[in-house]
């Protein structure tokens, strides 16, 4: 027996507490500019080096994201700019954009999206003809995220979305993009591993970043589930909010986390690889219930999900 047949024979199964750190080990953040004009140091509230997405909302100005971009590379982090192609005036605005970019913060990663515009300000409507112009890899980008959308888009049939990721699959594959799929935050476990097991079923093969929404009340998820257009999600919200008790009580994401890094830790094919937390009520609680959690300072709660131990500021 070989020495590798043997330590596979010795292994322990992970334990859920160890399932469950595993799988928000390498966890991501996005902020708002907006959001992250209120933090004076990200050293404080981060690690260093942790990944950060930051936000081009529609008819936002794009300074804002760069300013936000160049500091937090200044205090450490490793920032990825959202580029919504259907809010990008021209290629020569990308390119200039892209140049400060690469020049004042280093970046080398970003989360290409359509950007939720009905009708596009410039000459992009889809996200490949960004990819297409090469400017992307002319100015270091390396590593690029897509949108995904586990329940869907109300501004996207599904069969176009479907087409898309067809498109990019065979793009990274083709040109060997590092291309990964970034998903807006949901609520249930079941419809996203369905929708996992689905693409993955169509051909898909990018590695999936899921959206988990961090600590907020009831009131502000279904604020921001509307505002997204998120779909199922919201039948979810809706059950929560007819115990008007629990409007404003802050929730954590810990039974979704849960059973994401079940599935995460026991099937092979899980395409699942990053949690990707959406700090919608203040990334500072969002941060420490993270942290809290991948230094396994929680209680497993016999009904599912589980229960951060240590204070929560």
């Amino acid at each position: 027996m070989t020495n590798l047949a043997i330590q596979f024979e010795e292994a322990q199964p992970m334990s859920e507490t160890d399932q469950i750190r595993a799988f928000l080990s390498n966890a991501t953040f996005e902020v708002t500019p907006t959001q992250a004009s209120k933090v004076e140091d990200f050293r404080d509230v981060l690690a260093e080096g942790t990944t950060v997405f930051v936000t081009f909302l529609p008819g936002s100005d794009f300074a804002e994201t760069v300013k936000t971009v160049k500091k937090l590379h200044a205090e450490g982090m490793h920032p990825v700019p959202h580029l919504a192609a259907r809010s990008i005036p021209s290629k020569a605005f990308l390119e200039e954009n892209l140049k400060v970019l690469q020049g004042e913060a280093a970046v080398s990663e970003a989360l290409l999206i359509g950007g939720g515009v009905d009708n596009p300000v410039g000459e992009f409507d889809a996200t490949i003809q960004v990819i297409r112009t090469g400017l992307l890899e002319k100015y270091g980008i390396t590593r690029l995220g897509v949108a995904g959308h586990p329940e869907g888009s109300p501004d996207i049939k599904d069969a176009d979305i479907a087409a898309a990721l067809a498109e990019k699959n065979a793009y990274a594959k083709d040109t060997g993009t590092d291309m990964y799929i970034t998903t807006q935050f949901c609520f249930e476990a079941k419809p996203i591993i369905e929708w996992d097991q689905r693409i993955r079923a169509a051909g898909n093969e990018l590695p999936i970043h899921i959206g988990v929404p961090g600590l907020a009340t009831v009131k502000t998820l279904m604020k921001h589930a509307v505002a997204c257009g998120i779909g199922n999600s919201m039948n979810f919200l809706r059950k929560q909010a007819m115990n008007v008790t629990k409007l404003m009580v802050v929730n954590a994401p810990d039974r979704l986390v849960r059973d994401l890094a079940a599935y995460h830790a026991t099937d092979p094919t899980c395409g699942i690889e990053v949690a990707h937390m959406y700090p919608l009520g203040g990334l500072k609680k969002t941060a420490a219930w993270t942290r809290a959690v991948q230094d396994g300072h929680f209680d497993l709660k016999s009904k599912g999900g589980f229960e951060v131990t240590v204070p929560i500021e």
